[in-house]
């Protein structure tokens, strides 16, 4: 067995820089200034590249980071360089942009984009099958005057439809046009334009074919595809700001005139602050008065809470449990260990929407050969007619259509749907649209144990050993406590049936434990070191009557369901599990053996989690990450692929791209088998689409296809795509 941990001193657990970092950071933010814009058009990794070289190579600035998610581009600049010199920049290179002010941004923007697609969508679908129905009665053999109604009834529909729903499509090729470059969204476009042109040039001829129809086809499967990849990235927000939104706003200041509320803003380093019991330390600090008990959980990942005396260095986020504090302070607001730690998952989550999908990919290769391919038709057709362009260039139509990127576009949003359908049923919610395709890449698994393979509730082990008596007298003090041994001992003994013995005089001594009176007699329960008892590496409270010997608690912590199934199931597949905890090593090396993890390392802190993570993935590996803390969420977000169970913190959800709903983690083993088979089906799915189009262009250039002819292949092809993926249900 490989077994490693760090232990260190109870101090700045959430301390994500060095001093010497921290130092380095005071120098830079002098002569930089930060800028953030908001990018709404962007929508796949060639536009995060471009926008990123784009400005990366302007005059002055000296990083640039694109969160695709967020759709926001983060700047560091040097002073002289503002918002307005910025968006010039990104405006030239084809996309939109506006200075960002976090103070409009809505939560509901990803959805009124999303009902925008889908209204569109609504539009071309109704007008096409309106535009089929009247394009039967020309199949049928209608001529002359009939047809040429039908043909003017079928352009009225279909012009306007066009306009309105290919938007998307239009917008997005404009400013590629106009950053003189291509993207995906140039051929589409191309394509339905050309496609009702021609079909209004036949129109205006009295020509026998018009392919009004096929233009609408076009632009109803492609914003389909469009919806259905906006839909895997609907959920998505930003962990970075849900870290901040438990930042204490406010602050209990001590001066001169006695206690004053403040905002957090007005306090400095050097001030005292008095934190209650059971209220969030607002700042990173030093306690210089008091004792109590510190609930770390959500920074550290520790089960019990540590002891909190004078001396003792405590971290903006933590809990007070028991007794007021005095804390002098060391930093405040954006210089608090929470807030670098914020800072932390908004650079990870940046780095990881990095990650190109197979789709763009593939479209980096594919746009420039539609438009040669249907280039050269025309060039061709027209050498060989003798110069009839109208011959050309219908043929050129059908080409740009029967190459149309319909099916590239359905490959990966239906298989992406098909997939996180049948991983929501098992009880997985896939909430990024990339996360499937990375999740099939893991070779690596990095478990949190407290709250993920535990559910963090202790459960007494010995109850058994002890005289009814014993047990009456614990309940009765560990009632009174709101510790989570206390409540542990006290709920167990409730369901056995013990009655609390009569107790009286209970009191808390914050910090140690509860005592009481019987009689004459003093009875304590609480730390080993307060009863005079030698504490073992096990996790225990203890209880003494009068001058009897200290009788021992003990407790461990519960699996959480399917623990042993999932890590069993990812051992038996050849991936290697990592147990990476902030707990003490004596209960992080009892659960690695109880479930037979090799890889373990205790009393880790949230930035080493993330450092670690890190590590592996500059070794060449491939790592999901499962957590649930908010000491997890940078590593969570660090990762090449995260997971988090529903009863996690919401910003542990929300830096993750999989959330568990139940409470069960044996579908985690499957979710990679699964994830595999999505990927193939993928990949099938592009095979699919190019033997498709090996087929067809052919028989398109060699001029057998009409534009009509040429969307019902496209059409079935999409078909085709889309039942390929639902193979996965």
């Amino acid at each position: 067995m490989t077994a490693t941990f760090s232990p260190r001193p109870s101090a700045c657990p959430a301390c994500a820089v060095t001093p010497a970092a921290e130092k380095l950071a005071e120098a830079r933010a002098a002569t930089e200034a930060r800028l953030m814009l908001s990018l709404p058009t962007i929508h796949c990794a060639g536009c995060i590249s471009t926008v990123e070289r784009g400005l990366n190579a302007a005059p002055g600035v000296r990083s640039a980071r694109v969160n695709l998610t967020l759709k926001r581009v983060a700047v560091e600049a040097e002073p002289d360089i503002t918002a307005e010199d910025l968006v010039k920049v990104v405006e030239g290179l084809g996309y939109e942009a506006h200075e960002l002010d976090p103070g409009v941004i809505s939560a509901t923007a990803t959805d009124k984009a999303g009902r925008d697609i889908l209204m569109r969508m609504a539009v071309a679908g109704f007008a096409m099958m309106n535009v089929m129905l009247l394009s039967v009665a020309v199949w049928s053999g209608a001529t002359d005057a009939t047809r040429d109604l039908f043909h003017w009834i079928s352009a009225a529909i279909a012009l306007p439809t066009i306009a309105f729903s290919g938007q998307p499509f239009f917008r997005n090729a404009w400013a590629a046009l106009s950053a003189r470059h291509l993207n995906m969204d140039v051929p589409i476009s191309l394509a339905i334009l050309l496609a009702g042109g021609m079909s209004l040039y036949e129109t205006m001829l009295s020509g026998r074919h018009a392919y009004f129809d096929a233009a609408l086809s076009l632009t109803f499967f492609l914003l389909a595809g469009r919806y259905l990849d906006h839909r895997t990235r609907a959920v998505a927000r930003s962990a970075a700001e849900e870290l901040a939104a438990l930042e204490v706003p406010r602050a209990l200041r001590i001066g001169a005139d006695g206690e004053e509320t403040v905002a957090i803003s007005a306090i400095a380093v050097g001030d005292v602050v008095r934190v209650k019991p059971g209220a969030r330390v607002p700042v990173d600090g030093v306690v210089i008065a008091g004792q109590s008990e510190i609930d770390r959980s959500l920074l550290t990942g520790e089960t019990l809470p540590v002891f909190a005396g004078e001396g003792q260095v405590l971290s903006a986020g933590e809990v007070n449990l028991t007794g007021p504090l005095d804390v002098r302070v060391t930093a405040a607001g954006e210089d608090s260990s929470l807030h670098r730690m914020a800072d932390l998952v908004a650079i990870a989550e940046s780095s990881k929407n990095r990650y190109t999908s197979l789709a763009d990919r593939a479209a980096q290769i594919y746009a420039p050969g539609v438009h040669l391919l249907a280039l050269f038709a025309f060039i061709g057709w027209l050498v060989i007619s003798g110069g009839d362009v109208r011959l050309a260039l219908n043929i050129a139509v059908a080409v740009l259509i029967i190459t149309c990127p319909c099916a590239l576009g359905l490959a990966v949003p239906a298989v992406t749907t098909a997939a996180s359908g049948r991983l929501f049923k098992r009880g997985m919610l896939i909430k990024d649209g990339t996360a499937l395709e990375r999740l099939a890449e893991v070779d690596t698994v990095v478990f949190d144990k407290t709250g993920t393979l535990t559910l963090g509730m202790p459960q007494p082990t010995n109850m058994g050993d002890h005289a009814r008596r014993d047990l009456e007298i614990a309940l009765a003090l560990a009632a009174a406590s709101a510790h989570p041994l206390a409540a542990a001992l006290a709920r167990e003994a409730g369901r056995a049936g013990i009655h609390p013995a009569n107790v009286s005089s209970i009191a808390e001594v914050p910090g140690h434990g509860i005592e009481g009176r019987i009689g004459d007699q003093q009875v304590r329960f609480g730390r080993a070191e307060w009863l005079g008892a030698a504490a073992g590496s096990e996790t225990a409270a203890w209880l003494r009557v009068g001058n009897a010997a200290p009788v021992e608690f003990t407790f461990a912590d519960s699996l959480r369901p399917g623990a042993q199934e999932a890590v069993t199931g990812l051992l038996q597949q050849g991936i290697t599990v990592h147990l990476v905890s902030g707990d003490a090593p004596a209960p992080v090396a009892d659960l690695a053996a109880r479930l037979g993890i090799e890889h373990w390392q205790a009393a880790t802190l949230p930035q080493d989690k993330a450092a670690f993570v890190q590590g592996l993935a500059q070794a060449g590996q491939r790592v999901l990450m499962v957590g649930d803390g908010l000491n997890d969420t940078a590593a969570l977000a660090a990762a090449h692929v995260s997971i988090s169970p529903s009863s996690a913190l919401d910003a542990a959800r929300v830096a993750s791209d999989i959330v568990l709903l139940g409470a069960d983690l044996s579908p985690l083993g499957d979710s990679l088998i699964t994830a595999r088979k999505a990927t193939r089906r993928i990949k099938e799915n592009f095979a699919i689409s190019l033997g498709y189009n090996v087929i067809a262009v052919p028989i398109a250039l060699a001029g057998f296809a009409t534009p009509l002819a040429a969307a019902l292949a496209m059409s079935l092809s999409s078909i085709t795509v889309s039942l390929n993926a639902l193979r996965l249900r």
